[in-house]
């Protein structure tokens, strides 16, 4: 009979920490050190949109190249929102963590991960929240957590009460620069005292907090007014162009594969953007470019966006794009790869899961 699977859950404080990328880069690394992994998504799907499908479900199963008997099966689809209001009516009265416990114990192999909801808490309507995953199939748990500032270690420490010596330890997601030295020398030392392991420190990555111009395109509800062919171009950083053509150039000199916000009436400013380096142009207010700046795209090969928006609601919607990035093309898992085989301490997390 074949021996029963460990479980990981990987979770986070809030929604997009880097979970996914998480699932891929552990992954890598344990199947590098020879384990038999499986992979599931208890939850899938997007309350909030009734078209959504979960494609991070299939994308993954891809990505790490798992056989069929190793993918758990989604046990809750959300889309739209309907599950919840089929729960509240008490239309819904599954026992959706039997469900899983049931599921978990046909299991086989070295160790599964699940990725577990946005944060501790999502799932809970249905029983199925990182804390109740965790307790319904043995489950230790690995947090995913996007380092911002200081106020990071209340989150944690409030995750170490609630979780337990089930919480094994924390990646640093998103580290600047500037925040290395504070983490290795304070950061790293506290939660450690406080029984709380850090696997890996990763680095902010441009690359990965990247969104592809079809993605800006259908966040903006856009008119692609050409290049239609260059949409899969990936936007790096945002610049607002609202200033005059010297100063511009200067601006734009130090930003490398952005997006430019401008209106639609600014040529000067247009013609600037697109002798740099512009992955888009995006225009507001609804009014059309030049048949100059048309032309002029055209050869340089960057798709210009016109958005019946303002500029501020236009550049809180990209802002917003960028926080919710997803890591569907290849560089980016090539990218996650590499950063999780140079920051992530594989031993230390084999130990603590006791599969040394």
């Amino acid at each position: 009979m074949a021996q029963s699977a460990k479980y990981l859950v990987i979770g986070s404080l809030e929604a997009y920490s880097g979970k996914s990328a998480a699932m891929i880069g552990v992954t890598d690394q344990l199947r590098q050190k020879g384990l038999d992994i499986g992979y599931g998504k208890p939850i899938s799907g997007d309350s909030s949109n009734a078209d959504a499908e979960d494609e991070d479900v299939s994308f993954l199963a891809q990505t790490l190249n798992l056989p069929d008997d190793r993918i758990l099966p989604t046990i809750l689809h959300l889309q739209g929102g309907d599950a919840i209001r089929k729960r509240l009516r008490g239309l819904d009265t599954t026992d959706y963590r039997a469900q899983l416990t049931q599921v978990a114990a046909q299991q086989s192999g070295d160790l599964i991960i699940l990725e577990g909801a946005g944060t501790l808490e999502d799932g809970r309507l249905f029983g199925l929240s990182i804390t109740e995953m965790a307790d319904a199939i043995d489950a230790s748990v690995l947090l995913v957590t996007r380092y911002r500032s200081l106020q990071i270690l209340d989150g944690l420490l409030a995750a170490k009460l609630r979780l337990g010596d089930r919480l094994l330890g924390v990646v640093l997601n998103d580290v600047g620069v500037n925040d290395i030295a504070t983490i290795d020398s304070e950061v790293k030392p506290f939660l450690e005292s406080k029984g709380i392991q850090v696997f890996g420190t990763l680095p902010s990555s441009t690359l990965l907090r990247s969104v592809t111009v079809a993605e800006l395109a259908q966040q903006l509800k856009a008119e692609v007014l050409c290049r239609s062919d260059r949409l899969d171009l990936l936007v790096e950083n945002l610049v607002i162009g609202a200033m005059n053509v010297s100063t511009a150039l200067r601006y734009f000199r130090k930003r490398h594969n952005k997006a430019v916000v401008t209106g639609g009436d600014r040529e000067d400013l247009q013609f600037a953007a697109l002798e740099t380096s512009t992955q888009c142009l995006i225009l507001t207010g609804h009014l059309a470019p030049t048949e100059r700046i048309l032309r002029r795209a055209e050869e340089m090969e960057v798709p210009i966006l016109s958005v019946d928006l303002d500029t501020l609601t236009t550049v809180e919607i990209v802002e917003q794009s960028f926080n919710q990035v997803r890591l569907h093309e290849p560089v980016k898992v090539h990218c996650i790869r590499e950063m999780y085989a140079a920051h992530l301490n594989c031993d230390r997390l084999l130990t603590a899961l006791n599969l040394t």
